[in-house]
């Protein structure tokens, strides 16, 4: 069985927000930029994701994507968050066509480690209701045996059931692509001169290679009519002579507080977020019954800071303060949509107004997440923003949550330079630095989740790597053990590249050598016409293609 192509996945996944009640062009927004951010680190990647998604090919756009879909490499997309709220198999389907989406696009281009293992994570990220953190110690089991209680719903337990089964095939089509850009990058005669990333360093045609002649086809039909077809045309619905009656879609049962809560409680270390986040629910549950009540009640503010150093696990809990506020009937949806300055500020004034409005659309009925808030402070754009957010919680306050977060002195600053800020924002919740201890939990609940074992020795070699960290505010956290197990995991599935049948416990099996940077073959270069620094924020500019060579007489 091979992997399904990106095509393939993004129409599976409109068709599976459909089926849950979202928002087809929504889900193939998510979808887009979820591909293009796994795919990023592949050679060439942007060639084949332009054609998959049926645009002409475009490395800007591919990197546009890419930037705006990093987030979801780590946490669930704002459709997936909602469908943590409900149970059933309709919520674990559309997180499954994500995850299927992210091991399609680790195939574009010229595959590399990187990619497969942004891939995996990502893949388990979008399942916010799986199985939570182990306690250090436990051996994580890939398939739960009979006897065991189910850690999750039926739908959750299928899908996993599935990725297992699917996870040879999967593999060992991208260790194949693996090797076929190996020999390609060790033989300069399979090269083209004209294409991009034909050499380090150079640009390309600015052309798509020519594919090979086929059949005659009339002027202006494309060559592949299936390819060529958009996540938004799949999106909509194919037109018959007779149309079937829309089946009638039953409710999917809803989490209760208490489930939340005991996600909550399930996270590692941040004992004194729980407790507020408890205590603030509290209040807010008795507010909403006495309201219902006919009672008086206290003006009450739901919005949030949230103060802390990065990966310390903010947008995690903003996730599930959005399902909390959801179950107790504070919002109406539950989503969490995640967004920094780049996305609310426009090139002028005037635009940001618009720009920022219809973001926090996308929130109505949840709750809007805005990192690094403080960045909106110091210009004009910055302060149009923030007066059209304020206006927005305003208009909105029934039915929408922001969370502010970011560094603890420039949040204080943010707040106090905007008095419709101060006045809305007055509960800060403190996130601390997680421990050794900690880390070392966050790193083998989240290879656990991803269907990866810990072999002897592997989280010593974590606590060596870990102990040689600088621990200031620039340290990731959560983040660090993060990016430590996408490497390897790239690592792991270089290893195996020769093996042509890898056993189950290969390919679930991490080694201590499998963190450490090996030098197996020349690193994955950026798309050809793009420069990108590593972890860049901002969009990528760029660079000018050369013209095509002349044609020989």
């Amino acid at each position: 069985m091979s992997t399904p192509t990106l095509s393939t996945a993004l129409a599976a996944l409109t068709d599976a927000a459909v089926a849950a009640g979202f928002d087809a062009h929504a889900a193939a927004e998510e979808g887009l930029v979820l591909s293009a951010a796994v795919a990023e680190s592949n050679r060439g990647a942007f060639v084949d994701w332009s054609r998959e998604v049926g645009i002409p090919t475009s490395a800007e756009a591919f990197m546009d994507a890419a930037v705006r879909g990093r987030r979801y490499r780590a946490a669930p997309t704002p459709l997936a968050s909602q469908a943590a709220g409900l149970h059933g198999s309709k919520a674990g389907a559309y997180a499954a066509a994500l995850a299927a989406v992210c091991h399609a696009a680790a195939s574009l281009g010229e595959p590399g480690p990187a990619a497969f293992g942004a891939a995996s994570l990502a893949a388990a990220a979008q399942h916010p209701s799986s199985p939570l953190p182990r306690p250090a110690g436990a051996t994580p089991s890939l398939i739960p045996s009979p006897s065991a209680p189910a850690a999750s719903g039926p739908a959750e337990e299928a899908a996993q059931r599935e990725f297992v089964r699917q996870a040879p095939a999967i593999l060992t089509e991208v260790l194949a692509r693996l090797q076929e850009s190996q020999d390609r990058l060790l033989d300069v005669t399979k090269l083209d001169p004209a294409g991009g990333g034909a050499f380090p360093g150079l640009g390309g045609s600015a052309f798509p290679t020519p594919t090979p002649a086929g059949p005659a086809q009339a002027p202006g039909e494309p060559a592949n009519p299936e390819a060529s077809r958009t996540a938004a045309d799949a999106a909509q619905p194919a037109t018959t002579e007779a149309t079937a009656p829309e089946p009638e879609k039953l409710e999917e049962p809803e989490k209760t507080v208490e489930e939340w809560l005991a996600e909550l409680d399930e996270l590692i270390g941040l004992a004194r977020v729980k407790s507020e986040i408890r205590r603030q629910t509290a209040i807010l549950r008795v507010d909403a019954l006495r309201t219902k009540a006919g009672l008086k009640t206290a003006t009450i503010t739901r919005h949030l800071i949230f103060t802390g150093n990065p990966g310390t696990g903010k947008t995690t809990v903003a996730r599930l303060v959005a399902g909390i506020y959801k179950a107790i009937g504070l919002l109406s949806k539950g989503q969490l949509v995640e967004v920094d300055r780049s996305e609310l500020v426009a090139g002028y004034l005037g635009q940001t107004a618009i720009k920022t409005a219809e973001v926090t659309a996308k929130a109505y009925g949840g709750v809007l997440f805005i990192d690094e808030a403080y960045s909106l402070n110091g210009d004009q754009y910055g302060e149009e923003a923030i007066n059209t957010l304020v206006k927005e919680m305003e208009d909105h306050r029934d039915d929408l949550v922001v969370i502010v977060a970011g560094y603890p002195v420039p949040m204080e600053v943010f707040i106090s330079n905007n008095p419709g800020l101060a006045s809305r924002f007055r509960t800060t919740i403190t996130f601390d630095d997680y421990t050794d201890d900690e880390l070392r939990n966050i790193f083998t609940s989240m290879a656990t989740k991803s269907d990866y074992d810990l072999g002897e020795g592997v989280l010593d070699e974590f606590t060596r790597q870990l102990d040689q960290q600088s621990r200031d505010e620039n340290f990731g956290n959560g983040r660090y053990a993060r990016n430590l197990l996408e490497a390897a995991i790239g690592h792991h599935a270089w290893r195996l590249r020769e093996v042509t049948e890898p056993t189950l416990e290969q390919l679930r099996t991490i080694l201590p050598e499998d963190l450490i940077d090996p030098d197996p073959a020349p690193a994955p270069a950026q798309p050809a016409g793009v420069l990108e620094p590593p972890d860049a924020a901002g969009p990528i500019a760029p660079v000018a293609f050369p013209a095509p060579p002349a044609e020989q007489p």
